[in-house]
């Protein structure tokens, strides 16, 4: 009777710990992702595998480009703290997990000989055990989902196995949010060169009417107060074409 006990305790673990799976890949696959920077996209997706991953007390997200690293999220303060140590020194389960595109476990870190600056600083804090799982499409590897936990031995098998099945669609999500990002970015670069084009433009307009010279020629005035003041030509050009607006409104009020 006591070993059907055990048995029936551990599978109702382990269905609370698959419904906790189901519910954060069903989170995952209905975020909203127009609505969202991309921080705030990689911060929930950091919340979900604190959820999915059995033992987890937080979790990070961070992304690689090239020799860099980039937009670092968290969920907890402490998170931050072992992150920021972690990419300071250069070593740690993140930065092995990214660069060799498995997953890493650590349930001693101020013991772990793999990294000997970074594993006992971490320790003093209170964090001893860390899941890395890296984010990988069939192209790259995005960054790694950094998972831990102030007790020892916190993640088994069984968690990185759950950690790995929800790392795949996590990499899926974080692949879309960073290409949305990314065009919403070259959007706005496009709107703000237009802008600055149609206002260049103006400007030319009102040296070549107030002058007579070409557009060429006005074009090379512009240029040339530029060069003069230090100021840069769309602010040079807002500034001619917001003098002309002035003495405009000043002719139709009489003032």
């Amino acid at each position: 009777m006591a070993q059907d006990y055990v048995d029936d305790g551990r599978a109702s673990a382990e269905a609370d710990e698959l419904d906790d799976l189901r519910d954060s890949l069903t989170s995952l696959s209905q975020l909203a992702m127009n609505s969202l920077s991309l921080p705030q996209m990689l911060t929930h997706i950091a919340e979900f595998a604190v959820r999915a991953i059995p033992g987890a007390d937080g979790a990070g997200l961070t992304l690689e480009h090239g020799d860099r690293r980039d937009t670092i999220v968290a969920t907890d303060d402490f998170v931050v703290e072992v992150d920021t140590i972690q990419y300071a020194l250069g070593e740690g389960p993140c930065i092995f997990a990214a660069a060799e595109g498995r997953t890493v476990r650590s349930g001693s870190l101020g013991g772990d000989a793999r990294w000997p600056r970074f594993g006992p600083r971490i320790g003093r804090l209170g964090v001893h055990s860390a899941l890395s799982l890296p984010l990988m499409t069939s192209n790259e590897t995005l960054g790694a989902i950094n998972v831990y936990a102030h007790a020892k031995n916190a993640f088994d098998d069984r968690a990185m196995n759950l950690g790995e099945l929800f790392a795949v669609p996590a990499a899926v999500s974080v692949e879309n949010a960073r290409t949305l990002a990314n065009a919403l970015l070259l959007t706005h670069q496009l709107e703000t060169a237009l802008t600055n084009r149609k206002v260049i433009d103006h400007a030319i307009g009102i040296i070549v009417s107030r002058s007579g010279c070409t557009s060429t020629e006005a074009f090379a005035r512009l240029r040339a107060m530029s060069q003069r003041d230090g100021i840069k030509l769309t602010v040079v050009a807002q500034s001619i074409f917001d003098d002309a607006q002035r003495r405009a409104q000043a002719r139709r009020t009489g003032h």
